[in-house]
């Protein structure tokens, strides 16, 4: 019973140092104030996210990166099968050159029908000489006739003579039309031809467009953050292969109360603290202000705290800064970013810029 009495005591005493050490730690909490003219709130770091998804659909040959790896500018990350572009795109080789030949088969025959044209003119011009010689014969010979010194039998022949001649003219003529039709013809041909050689050339600049498309490639430098297919997998078009972040884009979102935003501007001083090194020290600079408030998110702990409206809030790591320490960076991790929402105040020592060696 004695025994049972000291268990009971020392339970009551370790409990009470428990409540006391309590009771400090939340009056520490609550006392410890930032100076005047400084904020702060909790959040995450976060990165932009780009999916790399291919143009046009295919089969995934191969991909060239794991997740993690840190990735440069223009770096190779997956190639697509392009056997059935490569095919397309020689077949179109073949068309562009029986497009080429076709032009100069179209140009000759333009040249033929010109010169037949011109074959047609001379022969017109030669008819026509031929009709004023007959014409001339005929009124000789109707005044002869006339006068009585000739037989109407020469007359009635140099009368069929000059409509020979008159109708050899009109099918002279007739010639030189149908020249005419036929060079219209062969530079329509022409006019085709070069309209297949352009079309065939933009259908080659796609094909080898899409073939180089094929090549997915970083398009700024960042991390891979996770692989969506694997290599033998056929994707849509648009379909995502990988996802990365853009680690020279990285900010922390935020809230803050109406009275701490409203003295906020963009561009104003920022520090994060991150809670996995809290030795550290890290500048950022407050990028965007939200311009409608809204409840602060769940991850609030108070009932009272989500019912007041609150202002979202950016603030963004230099990308200078960024690319030094890349391979630092990391997405997701928690921390405490404290904000400057009064331009004369100076940052305490606690929050003064501290960096990894």
């Amino acid at each position: 019973m004695q025994h049972s009495s000291r268990t009971w005591v020392l339970r009551a005493v370790v409990v009470a140092c428990l409540v006391a050490i309590g009771a400090y730690v939340w009056t520490k909490v609550q006392t410890d104030e930032l100076p005047e003219g400084f904020a702060k709130s909790n959040g995450r770091i976060e990165a932009t996210s780009i999916d790399i998804a291919s143009k046009v659909a295919g089969r995934i040959e191969t991909i060239e990166v794991d997740e993690g790896d840190t990735i440069a500018k223009d770096d190779v990350l997956a190639q697509m099968d392009t056997d059935t572009l490569n095919a397309q795109k020689r077949e179109a080789v073949a068309e562009l050159k029986r497009a080429q030949i076709a032009i100069n088969t179209a140009k000759e025959l333009a040249k033929q029908r010109h010169s037949e044209k011109e074959a047609s003119e001379a022969l017109v011009a030669q008819r026509q000489a031929e009709l004023n010689a007959a014409k001339k014969r005929l009124d000789r010979t109707q005044r002869l006739t006339d006068r009585g010194t000739t037989s109407q039998q020469a007359l009635d022949d140099d009368q069929a003579a000059f409509e020979g001649a008159r109708a050899a003219l009109s099918a002279a003529q007739a010639q030189v039309a149908a020249s005419e039709a036929a060079i219209s013809q062969a530079e329509s041909q022409i006019v085709s031809a070069e309209a297949a050689v352009e079309a065939t050339q933009a259908r080659i600049e796609r094909i080898e467009s899409e073939i180089e498309d094929s090549t997915l490639r970083s398009p700024r430098a960042g991390r891979v953050q996770y692989l969506v297919a694997q290599p033998g997998e056929v994707v849509a078009a648009g379909g995502t292969v990988l996802n990365m972040v853009d680690l020279a884009d990285v900010y922390m979102n935020f809230f803050l109360p109406t009275t701490e935003a409203g003295r906020l501007r963009v561009g104003s001083e920022a520090r994060i603290v991150f809670d996995a090194a809290p030795e550290y020290v890290v500048p950022a600079t407050i990028s965007y202000v939200a311009d409608v408030a809204q409840f602060t998110p769940k991850t609030v702990e108070t009932e009272e705290e989500r019912l007041k409206l609150m202002f979202r809030v950016k603030a963004r790591i230099d990308p200078e800064l960024l690319e030094k320490y890349m391979n630092l960076v990391k997405t997701g991790v928690p921390g405490v970013v404290y904000v400057k929402v009064l331009s004369t105040a100076e940052w305490p020592d606690d929050l003064q810029v501290k960096l990894p060696e």
